[in-house]
């Protein structure tokens, strides 16, 4: 059995493999491999999110997500850029202008918005892996791709509405204790 979780804390994936009983009743231990996004995926998956929890109708300024996100503006011009140049959002210009999002939110996935940022989500570049001499270099070439695999299952599955869901209730998590 594999799954792959996404820890709300430090935006890491986080790859679990366990392995369970085998034939003869001994239990294997499994393994736990955490992958790091690039900034510039990361930031792309919090900026479409802020746009889609912010989404009054109105545009939205970058500067705007900027400070609620904590990020450079500058940064966020050229991950906006290319989610514009994709048409995940509608740029409207002039004193009131901002972004916002062309679709509604459950039907972009994690997959479409790092797809953009960091192109595929493999996790080894296959080409790089079988060029190696090493004897293992096939095997350890297969594991990559069923990570990477279980990596697109997953990102294909999670929709940004569900990621809106997932704030909303960490929010509220959030408004409890303070309340107490």
């Amino acid at each position: 059995m594999s799954m792959i979780a996404i820890d709300k804390y430090s935006e890491s994936v986080i790859i679990n493999y366990s392995i369970h009983t085998n034939k003869v009743g001994n239990k294997n231990k499994g393994w736990c491999i955490e992958m790091k996004m690039s900034t510039k995926g990361r930031y792309a998956l919090r900026l479409m999110l802020d746009l889609a929890i912010y989404n009054t109708g109105e545009p939205i300024a970058l500067k705007d997500i900027a400070k609620r996100q904590k990020i450079s503006e500058k940064y966020l011009e050229q991950i906006i850029s290319l989610l514009s140049k994709a048409g995940y959002v509608k740029s409207v210009r002039g004193p009131f202008g901002g972004y916002k999002l062309k679709m509604t939110p459950k039907e972009y996935t994690v997959s479409m918005i790092l797809s953009k940022a960091e192109g595929d989500l493999n996790i080894v570049n296959r080409e790089d892996e079988l060029e190696d001499d090493a004897s293992t270099a096939r095997a350890t070439c297969k594991v990559w791709e069923q990570m990477s695999q279980a990596l697109q299952t997953v990102a294909d599955h999670i929709t940004l509405a569900d990621m809106v869901e997932w704030q909303r209730e960490a929010d509220l998590e959030l408004s409890y204790q303070y309340n107490i």
